[in-house]
C-alpha cells in the first residue's frame, strides 16, 4: 500500500487545496514541499525476489490527468468488493485522507481541484527514473509490462506503435502480454516481437485453424530474481474477436482457456519453479474467478479493467496485483521465497506524480524523438473545455458525451453511440483541448464513423448485449469494455435483471418521447468492428470540426441514465 508514512507531510497541501476557492500556483508549490521522490520512493526492502509492474499505459508518453471511475459497479460475488468501491467508499475502505495525495491519485472525489495543486502524473521519463531506482535496490528486478502499450495516441497512431515500442525497449521489461497490441494488425505484432529483446507472453493464444498454441508467441519464460527460479506465464486478453475486429487478427484464437493455464501452471512446477507469476490481461474480476479455479499460481498481475488498488487482494493463496493505467503508477512488489514458498511480501503502489519525480534524462531525450515530427500537429489547438473532460466509468463520461454532441450534429443523427472504452485521459475545466487530447481518445485503427437507420428494438439489443458484457454476474461472460455511450436517448437500466430485461424508459431527450420498438431512428457511431470498418470519415475529423464550430465546450450534467438494482 502507499505509505501513511509517505504523504504525512502533504496534509498542508490538501489543506490548502481544500479549503481553498481557485487554487493557484501557491497551492501546486505545496504540494510539491509536501511530497518528494525520495518519499515516493521509500520501500522497505524484503526478501529475495522483486517484481516491477506497469500496464494500460496506452501510449501515453507525457504525463497526464486521468480521472478515476465514479461507478465502478461489481455484480454477483464481486459486489461491493475492490476494485468495485469509489470516491468516498474507497476512501473509507483504505483509510485514506480526504484531499490527500493518495485520494487525489485514486479517486475521482473534487478531482478537478486538486488536479490543479497535485499537477499531472505519469510520463515514461518519470516512470524510467523509479523503474531505474528500484533497479539500482535490486538490481534482478523483473519489470513485466501488463499489455495496452502500443496503442492510444496520436504518435502511436502515426507510427504504427513504433514510439512505444522505443520507449519500452530502453526500459528493457523482461516481458508483455497483449490487448490493443493486436489491433495494429497481427503482421506489425509480429514484426514488433521480432525486434524486441524481450519476450511475447500468452498460453491462451492459439492457432485458429489448428486449435493448439500459436509458435508465434510463447506461453510462458523463466527467469531468475534473487536465486529463485520464477515462471511467468502470459495470459492476453480472453475476448480478442467480440471487443475487437477478428479481422485484423484472423489467424488467432483467444479464450481464457483454464484448462490450459492449469496444464502451464504444472508445466513449470514440474520443471523446478519456485515462484509462478501470471502477466495477465483478463480484466480483474476475470483474474479473480480464475484463481479461484487454477491452483499454483502465487500472483496474479492483472490488467485490461485499470484499477489502480494500493494493496494486493488474496484469493486462497493466490495474491491479485492492480497497477492502473496510463503510466500514472507502478508497482512494486518484493517476495521472500523460500523452498517455492511465499513466507513474506512487501507491496507498493508507487504513484507517479510528475512534479515529484524527476524525469530519467536519457528517456526525456528519446520521448523528445518520438514527438519532434508531429510536433505542431499535436500542439494545435481545437477549442477549450469549460467542463471536466473524463472518459472511465460504467456508464457517462463527459468525452463521450463530447463525442456524442458531436456525431448527432456533424452526422445529423437522432441517436448518438459511443463505444465504451476505458482509455483515454482526462481534462480538466479551462484547459485547451489540443488535436492530441482528442486523438488520446480516438486514436484507434478503426476510427470511421457511420450513419444508419435502426429500429428502436435494434437499439434496446444492442444496449442489452453491451450492458450484459459488463454486468452478467459470471466474470467469464464480461467480455467488452464498459457501457456504450449514448447521446441523445436517455434509458433506465436494472444491473439485477437478466439479459433482455435490463432496459426500460427508452427516451428521446429532446421531444421526451418514448422510443417504439417498430419505429426507425437515425443513429450515428464510430468504431464498427465489422470488415472493412464504417464508411464515415474518422471520429477524429468529426470531432475536431464540432470543437472548432464550439470553440468553448461547455457539456451540462448528464441525467440520462438511471441506474438501479445496485
Amino acid at each position: 500500500m502507499i505509505s501513511r508514512r509517505d504523504f504525512l507531510q502533504a496534509s498542508v497541501a490538501a489543506s490548502a487545496i481544500y479549503g481553498a476557492s481557485g487554487v493557484g500556483n501557491w497551492a501546486r508549490l505545496a504540494a510539491q514541499q509536501a511530497l518528494t521522490q525520495e518519499d515516493l520512493l521509500s520501500f522497505n526492502k524484503t526478501g529475495n525476489v522483486t517484481i516491477i509492474h506497469i500496464t494500460d499505459i496506452h501510449a501515453q508518453l507525457k504525463p497526464v490527468y486521468f480521472r478515476e471511475p465514479e461507478v465502478n459497479l461489481g455484480v454477483g460475488d464481486a459486489t461491493g468488493l475492490p476494485p468495485h468501491v469509489t470516491g468516498k467508499d474507497f476512501v473509507d475502505m483504505f483509510g485514506l485522507t480526504p484531499g490527500s495525495p493518495e485520494a487525489y491519485a485514486l479517486t475521482y472525489t473534487d478531482f478537478s481541484a486538486l488536479a490543479k495543486g497535485y499537477g499531472k502524473m505519469g510520463g515514461m521519463d518519470r516512470c524510467a527514473t523509479v523503474i531505474k531506482a528500484i533497479r539500482a535496490d535490486r538490481p534482478d528486478a523483473l519489470l513485466l509490462d501488463g499489455g495496452d502499450t502500443w496503442q492510444g495516441s496520436y504518435t502511436a497512431q502515426m507510427t504504427k506503435g513504433q514510439d512505444m515500442v522505443n520507449v519500452m525497449n530502453l526500459l528493457k521489461p523482461e516481458a508483455m502480454t497483449f490487448h490493443w497490441e493486436f489491433t495494429l494488425g497481427s503482421d506489425r505484432v509480429r514484426e514488433i516481437l521480432a525486434d524486441v529483446s524481450y519476450d511475447g507472453l500468452g498460453q491462451n493464444i492459439f492457432d485458429k485453424e489448428w486449435e493448439e498454441p500459436s509458435e508465434d508467441f510463447k506461453a510462458y519464460e523463466f527467469y531468475e530474481s534473487g536465486g529463485v527460479k520464477i515462471a511467468v506465464i502470459g495470459q492476453a486478453f480472453p475476448y480478442m474477436p467480440i471487443a475487437n475486429p477478428g479481422w485484423m487478427f484472423p489467424e488467432y484464437a483467444f479464450g481464457i482457456r483454464d484448462r490450459h493455464m492449469q496444464k502451464m501452471v504444472d508445466e513449470v512446477l514440474a520443471m523446478g519453479a519456485e515462484l509462478v507469476v501470471c502477466l495477465s490481461h483478463n480484466g480483474f474480476d476475470v483474474d479473480r474467478a480464475m484463481a479461484s479455479k487454477v491452483t499454483g499460481i502465487d500472483v496474479i498481475l492483472t490488467a485490461h479493467t485499470h484499477d489502480a488498488l494500493p494493496e494486493p487482494v488474496l484469493v486462497g493463496d493466490t495474491m491479485l496485483i492492480a497497477s492502473g493505467s496510463n503510466g500514472k503508477f507502478i508497482t512494486r512488489l518484493d517476495l521472500d521465497v523460500q523452498n517455492g514458498r511465499i513466507m513474506g511480501f512487501a507491496h507498493k503502489l508507487i504513484p507517479i506524480f510528475s512534479d515529484v519525480i524527476e524525469p530519467d534524462a536519457e528517456m526525456a531525450t528519446l520521448i523528445d524523438e518520438q514527438r519532434a515530427p508531429f510536433e505542431a500537429e499535436l500542439s494545435e489547438v481545437l477549442g477549450t473545455t469549460d467542463s471536466e473532460l473524463y472518459r472511465r466509468g460504467n456508464f457517462n463520461g463527459t468525452w463521450d458525451d463530447l463525442i456524442c454532441d458531436a456525431l448527432i450534429s456533424e452526422r445529423d443523427a437522432d441517436i448518438a453511440l459511443s463505444p465504451g472504452f476505458r482509455w483515454g485521459p482526462s481534462l480538466i475545466a479551462g484547459d485547451d483541448i489540443t488535436r492530441e487530447d482528442l486523438f488520446n481518445c480516438t486514436g484507434m485503427n478503426y476510427p470511421n464513423t457511420y450513419r444508419s437507420e435502426m429500429t428502436g428494438e435494434t437499439i434496446k439489443l444492442i444496449l442489452e448485449d453491451v450492458a450484459d458484457n459488463l454486468f452478467n454476474p459470471d466474470p467469464y461472460y464480461q467480455q467488452g469494455g464498459d457501457m456504450v455511450r449514448v447521446g441523445g436517448m436517455g434509458y433506465h437500466i436494472d444491473v439485477s435483471k437478466p439479459q433482455g430485461e435490463r432496459l426500460t424508459e427508452m427516451t428521446m431527450l429532446k421531444t421526451g418521447e418514448k422510443i417504439e420498438a417498430d419505429k426507425t431512428y437515425i443513429v450515428a457511431g464510430w468504431a464498427s468492428v465489422a470488415e472493412g470498418g464504417a464508411p464515415g470519415e474518422p471520429i477524429w475529423d468529426v470531432v475536431e470540426n464540432y470543437i472548432k464550430k464550439q470553440g468553448t465546450i461547455k457539456l451540462d450534467p448528464n441525467n440520462s441514465v438511471v441506474v438501479t438494482g445496485v
